[in-house]
């Protein structure tokens, strides 16, 4: 028993120093290529095996015949050993070559392309997830050049729709200077609506600087939604009035939400007033609210006469308007982007369909 402790300590000194030595190589070249970090730990785990069947068999003062033998078998094992390595390392060097120039393409703004080949499961899960980051990135590429394009339409389109009424004010304020209005009164009721509808537009704008920065803030609470929707319809029943269009409230329940009434309400009056003015006199506007799996749903289903299907996914964008119209019913395409901005900070989601005669807008809200 002894003789064989003392055989395990020399084997286990010898393989000491030789992993000792072995890892002080493996740190001064950590930063050198794969094949050699794999040569190196092949050979370290060839000299321990050397190291200490040497060391025992000097101890044991073997011929030196035998000390020969075992060396030279050790060594032939060695070379097998160290050509595996090598062989090894070249492979999985290549394939993480081809990895790197697809990464590189990737980064340059390019799609990234899977490189061809069979790689470790280390680097097939590296292409995988820089596959999925790249679909990300197409799609936020994707979002962004819309975002972009219907930044430069709202541009566009809010300069002309504040010309036009500041024209008409700076001549109507001219007449009135001059005491040339024949009914100063009408000019004077005429002013402030203009001012009225672009106090509405400077605040829609500052509404949706507020949701794109991320700064706004929401004040939620327990509140019915039968109360909700009662007070959007109040709120929106004068338009439709004086539009000629039916408001109706259908299917509506009793059910508690968690949410900012305030926002909540600018939701709803978006979407109502939206609907009454594309809605032509003698159509129906229909406001329901009712709970479902995915949680609490309010639709507002007008007689628009439908969206083209390509304009489905715009709706909404921001700037985006339906229609070329320059007219001031056609708003600054400002109200649904608001409505998105705000649904999802409560962590919902906003949709639109088609639907016979018209379409149907859906505010999915978390349930309380």
């Amino acid at each position: 028993m002894s003789d064989l402790l003392l055989i395990a300590l020399f084997a286990f000194l010898g393989a000491a120093a030789a992993g000792l030595l072995g890892a002080l190589v493996l740190r001064l070249l950590r930063h050198r290529s794969l094949v050699v970090s794999l040569s190196v730990v092949t050979g370290v785990a060839v000299v321990a095996m050397l190291a200490g069947t040497l060391t025992v068999c000097w101890a044991m003062f073997l011929s030196s015949h035998d000390l020969y033998v075992v060396t030279t078998v050790v060594a032939m094992a060695a070379v097998v050993s160290l050509a595996t390595a090598v062989l090894l390392g070249r492979w999985v060097a290549a394939r993480s070559h081809d990895l790197t120039l697809a990464a590189r393409s990737f980064g340059e703004g390019g799609t990234f392309a899977a490189p061809a080949g069979q790689p470790t499961a280390e680097l097939a899960e590296l292409t995988r997830e820089l596959a999925a980051t790249s679909a990300k990135l197409d799609s936020s590429r994707e979002r962004e050049r819309a975002l972009e394009t219907s930044r430069r339409e709202l541009v566009a389109w809010i300069s002309h729709d504040l010309r036009t009424p500041l024209a008409g004010l700076r001549a109507m304020a001219e007449a009135l200077e001059d005491g040339l209005a024949p009914d100063s009164g009408r000019y004077l009721r005429q002013i402030r609506t203009e001012v009225e509808r672009m106090n509405g537009m400077v605040g829609d704008l500052f509404e949706l600087s507020r949701i794109h920065a991320g700064s706004l803030t929401l004040a939620p609470a327990r509140i019915s939604l039968y109360d909700l929707v009662d007070d959007a319809l109040a709120g929106a029943g004068p338009l439709a009035r004086e539009r000629g269009v039916r408001l109706v409230g259908d299917r509506i329940e009793e059910v508690p939400l968690e949410v900012d009434g305030k926002e909540m309400s600018r939701v709803l009056g978006n979407l109502l007033i939206n609907a009454i003015r594309r809605t032509p006199a003698d159509g129906t506007v229909a406001l329901s609210a009712h709970r479902s799996d995915g949680g609490v749903v309010l639709s507002v289903t007008d007689g628009c006469g439908g969206i083209p299907e390509e304009d489905l996914p715009r709706v909404f964008d921001t700037g985006w308007r339906g229609s070329h119209a320059r007219t001031p019913p056609a708003g600054a395409g400002l109200g649904l982007a608001i409505v998105r901005g705000i649904v999802e900070a409560h962590a919902g989601r906003a949709e639109v369909r088609n639907v016979q005669g018209g379409c149907c807008f859906s505010v999915t809200l978390p349930a309380a």
